[in-house]
């Protein structure tokens, strides 16, 4: 969550992002809190705080009376409903208030990803990746960013100063990050997202990576021909699929590459679209969510 400056009379609203059908059969409802939290940020709240509810996402909005109501209706136009009344905020130091409750995610004992507002006693030889939430997307929180980092990790002892990698879609770069904090030389990332770039750029400042992390704005078709030892892609399927002839062809022979973004129920189908293009299971992580998604995440190999 991000936080404005209180130059007024601020107000709290809670909307409920809540799991309709179109959501559910992607298995995408953070992506659509995200996009709610987004569409509100534009229409002026200060912040945003996410909570996971057993019946949706509830998301508190913190906005100056002023613009409360167009906040409120931005969210309820990117598909979010209100919940019982706007409260005003009297007394509260509400700019430390959201970081209650959010606390580092410890991958292995040679990884964590935490807030930077969180710090923590590491062991020797792990390795920290600063990243505050409520940026672009990938935090490490969500499901499927998660299973990716436990692939990355898994695979760290494979990665060396020659280790080139892909990330595909990647957001704040978190994944990538992590590879190169666990050993990988060089990595490139690109999002369709021109927000995601800039909040990207500012953590590989941050995490010391922006001399081995090169960041786009755009779609794969502006790569040029290198290929990568390990490709990673954390995107629906409807995203990864029409783009898989062209994702392959960037993956070494004898490379791999981790894809997530998918619901258990998309493995065979994902599985049968990128077998004739030379890409074999080597393994698969399941994590259910908190809303009742059960997500899968493919390792797999070139020949």
């Amino acid at each position: 969550m991000r936080m404005g400056s209180r130059t007024e009379r601020f107000f709290s609203a809670e909307l409920l992002v809540e799991p309709a059908s179109t959501v559910a059969t992607d298995g995408w409802l953070e992506e659509a809190a995200e996009f709610v939290s987004a569409e509100c940020f534009a229409a002026g709240a200060a912040g945003v705080e996410e909570r996971a509810e057993s019946h949706g996402i509830l998301l508190v909005i913190y906005a100056e009376h002023s613009v409360l109501q167009q906040v409120m209706d931005a969210g309820c136009d990117a598909g979010a409903r209100v919940v019982g009344e706007a409260q005003e905020i009297e007394d509260l130091d509400w700019s430390e208030q959201w970081k209650v409750g959010i606390k580092p995610l410890v991958v292995s004992d040679r990884l964590v990803v935490r807030p930077s507002f969180a710090p923590i006693d590491l062991v020797p030889g792990q390795k920290e990746i600063m990243i505050d939430p409520g940026q672009a997307f990938g935090t490490g929180g969500h499901a499927s960013t998660s299973l990716v980092l436990e692939w990355v990790d898994e695979l760290s002892p494979e990665l060396s100063e020659q280790t080139r990698v892909l990330d595909i879609g990647s957001g704040t770069g978190v994944l990538a990050m992590s590879a190169l904090a666990l050993g990988a030389g060089h990595a490139v990332g690109f999002d369709l997202d021109a927000r995601a770039g800039v909040e990207a750029r500012v953590w590989a400042e941050l995490n010391g990576f922006a001399s081995r992390l090169s960041l786009f704005t755009g779609g794969i078709e502006a790569l040029n021909n290198d290929s990568y030892d390990l490709v990673l892609a954390n995107l629906l399927s409807s995203e990864m699929l029409p783009i898989a002839e062209p994702l392959v062809a960037r993956i070494k022979p004898g490379g791999r590459a981790v894809f997530s973004g998918l619901l258990a129920t998309e493995q065979e189908k994902v599985e049968t679209s990128l077998a004739p293009l030379g890409l074999r299971t080597l393994g698969a992580r399941f994590l259910l969510d908190v809303t009742g998604d059960h997500w899968v995440s493919l390792l797999m190999g070139r020949a």
